[in-house]
């Protein structure tokens, strides 16, 4: 089964966890976030360079709100564009570490702790593709890993991945694909509208008593 990607890394290197915003804890809730449609806008036709990066105006204190609120953030994104030959790996890069810059400049508390992301065409039936939780299972165990500073040399993934205790741990997302992948992995899942984004939902995502819509 593939694993996903890691945004300028090795899949199973340390992560380096930042600190949480001042007094803030982190006990182990992980709000996974897809990203087009969620954070920037989305096209049928890709995000294909920095270019068309548009990113929802209240997306930087969104995420910041999410880490003042305790959870670590992890992007989980399906880009088949470089399993379908359109582009490679530093096309997405790029855009990547300009959501990140952007966000950050606005927000200094809205760092995106970890970005995966699938590389691969539909038909290449990769696990880590959304609607499977392939994603949400190494992003689990990649920011558990980062308490201690170690890395992850063996992934548990794939149908028969040990459920971990999640928590507040939570999906959002634009897309039937993010829905599955979320109720899957067994978090709290919360849709959102796709011309809207992150910010359709985040009164409920910061509501603990919230199950979310699935």
């Amino acid at each position: 089964m593939l694993l996903p990607h890691r945004h300028l890394s090795d899949i199973g290197a340390p992560l380096e966890l930042l600190a949480m915003p001042e007094g803030v804890e982190w006990g182990g809730d992980i709000a996974y976030l897809d990203r087009d449609g969620v954070l920037n806008v989305g096209s049928e036709d890709y995000i294909n360079g920095v270019s068309e990066l548009q990113i929802f105006p209240d997306s930087a204190k969104n995420v910041g709100d999410i880490r003042r609120a305790g959870f670590r953030v992890c992007i989980v994104t399906n880009q088949s564009p470089i399993g379908r030959g359109l582009w490679g790996h530093q096309v997405l890069a790029s855009v990547n570490s300009a959501l990140q810059q952007a966000i950050l400049s606005e927000d200094a508390d809205a760092h995106l702790d970890l970005i995966l992301y699938s590389p691969y065409a539909p038909w290449e039936n990769a696990w880590s593709r959304k609607g499977r939780p392939g994603m949400l299972q190494v992003g689990r165990q990649l920011l558990d890993a980062g308490k201690d500073g170690s890395g992850v040399e063996n992934f548990d993934y794939g149908p028969n991945y040990t459920a971990r205790e999640e928590g507040r741990s939570l999906m959002v997302g634009d897309r039937r694909a993010d829905v599955e992948a979320g109720v899957a992995h067994g978090v709290r899942m919360f849709k959102c509208e796709a011309r809207i984004g992150l910010t359709d939902v985040i009164s409920r995502v910061l509501d603990d008593e919230d199950i979310g819509d699935y």
